[in-house]
């Protein structure tokens, strides 16, 4: 009988790629989703009702939650503290409460941005010392903590990721991610100025990498801590603070002059900005300059850290080839 697997913000630009890969894999894959749920693949179910979420999982039994739901913007979750508190925290101290209770092993979702990226101090390893610029940082460090309080090594794992980019959902267009966006703004630019940060230093990684290598921690995971077959290692040796990354180093505006090059459209309308982002924004969101993550835990544990290539992607994706 195959494991099973739930993945909750199924119906978002990281979950449904993290509930495909499951599937892919061979195993019993089911979503929980909220405003478009679609089920029975996908199930409505309201992450921050402790009593929803409880039924599901009763119910289906997985032995895996991959936990991707999340407010990710951190414009949002600066307007919006308690919501973001609420959804990022609350809701993941609950599911991680009720995963450990039932032996299930959860991967939880978590950022960069929980480092305070100052120039220099990249790349960071999973031991530094996190230190959040804003909202979105703090309340993901915050869910990270509620998740390593109430399990035992080896049940639980967080996973730290870049800004994401991949498949979008036509019904959302570009606005799913924070790097498809961009694309938007080269199209912007063909009719007027865009001003566009050349400061802070990203590494675009894509959904269909981060959800492969979400496949392959459950299933050494779960090997690991299940008794048949017998394990060399044991649930103690197993790192519970885990980091991927693209290796694809870019600012905002260099992500756009690849766009323009792969659309084989002009950017002279796009301005670079090299001093807004070295100071908070107008709603107080100060956005880290350089979080590199150091990905050393996942190669030591042989999994696979390679990434797609970011403009083979984008050609393919956009249907872009070059001759």
């Amino acid at each position: 009988m195959p494991q099973s697997a739930v993945v909750t913000g199924a119906t978002g630009l990281l979950g449904r790629q993290v509930l495909k890969a499951f599937d892919d894999a061979g195993w019993g894959a089911t979503g929980a989703g909220f405003s478009r749920a679609n089920p029975p693949k996908i199930r409505k179910v309201d992450i921050q009702n402790e009593k929803e979420v409880v039924q599901l999982l009763d119910e289906l039994k997985p032995q895996v939650i991959v936990h991707c739901a999340a407010d990710r913007q951190p414009d949002s979750c600066t307007q919006n503290p308690d919501a973001a508190r609420r959804l990022n925290v609350t809701a993941t101290s609950s599911l991680a409460k009720h995963a450990a209770a039932n032996s299930v092993f959860l991967i939880y979702i978590s950022t960069d941005y929980v480092f305070p990226g100052q120039p220099g101090q990249a790349p960071f390893k999973p031991s530094d010392k996190p230190q959040p610029t804003n909202t979105y940082g703090q309340t993901k460090l915050d869910g990270e903590q509620a998740v390593l309080d109430v399990s035992k090594p080896g049940q639980a794992v967080v996973l730290r990721v870049p800004v994401l980019y991949g498949e979008t959902d036509p019904k959302d267009a570009n606005k799913e991610s924070a790097v498809n966006v961009l694309m938007d703004a080269l199209w912007k630019s063909q009719k007027e100025k865009v001003v566009m940060d050349d400061y802070a230093i990203r590494y675009p990684t894509n959904t269909a990498d981060v959800a492969r290598v979400c496949t392959d921690i459950a299933k050494l995971y779960t090997s690991v801590t299940s008794s048949e077959p017998p394990s060399q290692k044991k649930p103690q040796d197993l790192p519970r603070i885990l980091q991927f990354s693209s290796e694809d180093r870019m600012t905002k505006y260099e992500i756009v002059e690849k766009f323009g090059e792969i659309m084989d459209l002009p950017i002279d309308k796009i301005e670079r900005d090299q001093e807004s982002g070295k100071k908070p924004a107008s709603d107080g969101t100060l956005r880290p300059y350089d979080c590199h993550l150091d990905t050393d835990e996942l190669k030591t544990l042989g999994i696979d850290v390679s990434t797609v290539d970011f403009v083979a992607w984008w050609r393919r994706w956009v249907g872009a080839y070059r001759r």
